[in-house]
């Protein structure tokens, strides 16, 4: 298993269980896994972590998969489902328009 993986999980655990991610808990947890991970790596992700609700960044993710969408979603969905759905179509169909008007085709 990758160090990036193990420190995702181990912080997947920390938030599920409502614990505070640090650095020392996701090494703690990578080290139970037998799994060798440098300080620094652990550091950086408690950093990034920090600041961020990771259950809330679990429930948004959006098939689109563009982080321009995504963001562009994430308050719409709060004000209503299906809002929220109208929105990212017309966004999706928007981007797709923009693509056939290039002049580039497959057969030209």
């Amino acid at each position: 298993m990758s160090v990036e993986t193990s420190l995702s999980y181990a912080a997947l655990i920390l938030a599920d269980s409502e614990i505070e991610i640090s650095s020392e808990k996701l090494l703690a947890l990578t080290s139970a896994a037998k799994v060798q991970v440098d300080q620094i790596w652990a550091d950086l992700y408690a950093k990034a972590l920090a600041a961020q609700d990771v259950k809330g960044l679990l429930t948004n993710i959006s098939a689109g998969g563009a982080a321009s969408g995504a963001s562009a979603a994430a308050p719409a969905a709060a004000a209503g489902g299906e809002a929220a759905a109208e929105e990212e179509k017309k966004e999706e169909e928007a981007k797709e328009e923009s693509d056939d008007d290039m002049g580039f085709g497959l057969f030209d």
